[in-house]
């Protein structure tokens, strides 16, 4: 009973809503870890078309390697409650980001509205529930191509190669299938973790959730548009106390992530605890939370179902999605099930699907894409040789 309670502490701060005007941020950014590191690191902001003011991070080379000549452009999308960060938490040699720049490319990280580095509008404020009137649909069909559109420009290229994991497969399955026009801007999409389909999804979070927050005339009605689950310095604070290798209880900060993930104890990096607290969670619109549990209770793919009798969600049109896709997915991932993965594989076309990668671990969950042990081998070298195919190397 004790360390339940004790998991129940760490996860209400996470789930405690906006931070009190007194609270501050973590000072831990990805670009004081890039840079902690000796890597190049860029800030650049972007509006898109209705106004969100994101924030853009780029490592434009690696200091290790010698590069002439323009490098092609790489475009990291991170998911759900995360941010830029997740691609750099864990260290060169390991990190994607890194391992991307090392390989000679011009690596770019998005970071969605509302989250900790994208909290600008050109006229709405955060303290206003306007400013939070929005789930992954939009991050799909605003942020994405503002983005990677700007990506463009900036290097002078036609192409980038996407990268996303979690939310960042969903907001890019949008963008591809209601924008024919924009595979043109897409090389290859790499989609670690990827959510479409989530009706046999193991999380017991989602399970306990989903008949009442994935209800919209019930529990929207009340809550209407606001902020989720902030990057606060208590969180940073908490990691550093509570989750170190020499705290009591760090096992429980890794059982309460576990608990969302999927349980993975041998490729769980605990050192990493107090780092992943103080960039994670990154904020988010509860619209985005509502979005997927109603996609649990569906069994589809489908718009943000509103309640309105006469509106009813059109389903995303997948199989129209025209880009080279590949997969990587586990048996262990409680958020992306192996059943729903392969329903994706079904809907999207045969010439697009261009590989589909299980890791070869039972136990890798949802997290392990991004700050698992052995990370490198199970999935990294994978992806590496699957951008040496499709740049015909």
């Amino acid at each position: 009973m004790k360390q339940h309670l004790i998991i129940l502490g760490i996860l209400l701060p996470l789930i405690a809503g906006a931070p009190k005007p007194q609270e501050k941020a973590s000072s831990v950014t990805t670009g004081s870890i890039v840079e902690k590191h000796g890597y190049p690191f860029e800030e650049h902001e972007v509006q898109t078309s209705d106004g969100y003011i994101l924030g853009l991070h780029r490592i434009p080379y690696s200091s290790r390697v010698k590069s002439e000549g323009p490098r092609p452009a790489v475009f990291l999308m991170h998911g759900l409650l995360c941010s830029s960060s997740d691609w750099v938490l864990l260290g060169p040699d390991y990190a994607l980001g890194y391992r991307l720049a090392d390989a000679g490319y011009d690596v770019w990280m998005g970071n969605a509205r509302g989250n900790t580095y994208s909290k600008n509008h050109a006229t709405l404020h955060p303290l206003l529930p306007s400013f939070w009137k929005f789930d992954w649909h939009e991050i799909g069909l605003y942020d994405l191509p503002a983005m990677i559109d700007y990506v463009l420009y900036e290097t002078g290229q036609d192409q980038v190669h996407y990268f996303g994991h979690s939310q960042g497969t969903t907001s890019f399955l949008v963008l591809n299938s209601l924008n024919k026009k924009f595979k043109n801007r897409i090389k290859s999409a790499h989609l670690l973790a990827p959510v479409a389909f989530m009706d046999n999804m193991k999380s017991p979070l989602v399970k306990l959730a989903a008949p009442f927050m994935g209800d919209p005339k019930s529990w929207l009605n009340i809550f209407g548009n606001t902020q989720f689950m902030p990057n606060t310095k208590i969180m940073e604070l908490l990691g550093q106390s509570a989750c170190n290798d020499e705290a009591k209880y760090q096992s429980l900060c890794a059982n309460a992530i576990f608990l969302m993930a999927g349980y993975d104890d041998e490729n769980m990096n605990a050192t990493l605890l107090p780092e992943i607290l103080a960039t994670t969670p990154a904020g988010a619109s509860t619209n985005q939370i509502f979005h997927y549990l109603q996609e649990y209770n569906s069994g589809k793919f489908r718009e943000f179902d509103e309640g309105k009798l006469l509106k009813k969600p059109k389903n995303y049109p997948i199989e129209k999605i025209d880009v080279p896709i590949y997969l990587y997915y586990s048996e262990n991932d409680y958020m992306s099930s192996e059943v729903d993965v392969e329903k994706l594989m079904r809907k999207l076309k045969p010439s697009t699907l261009r590989g589909a990668h299980k890791v070869p671990h039972p136990k890798w969950n949802h997290l392990d894409y991004l700050w698992g042990l052995n990370i490198n081998e199970l999935v990294h070298d994978y992806i590496m040789e699957n951008l040496k195919e499709i740049n015909g190397e």
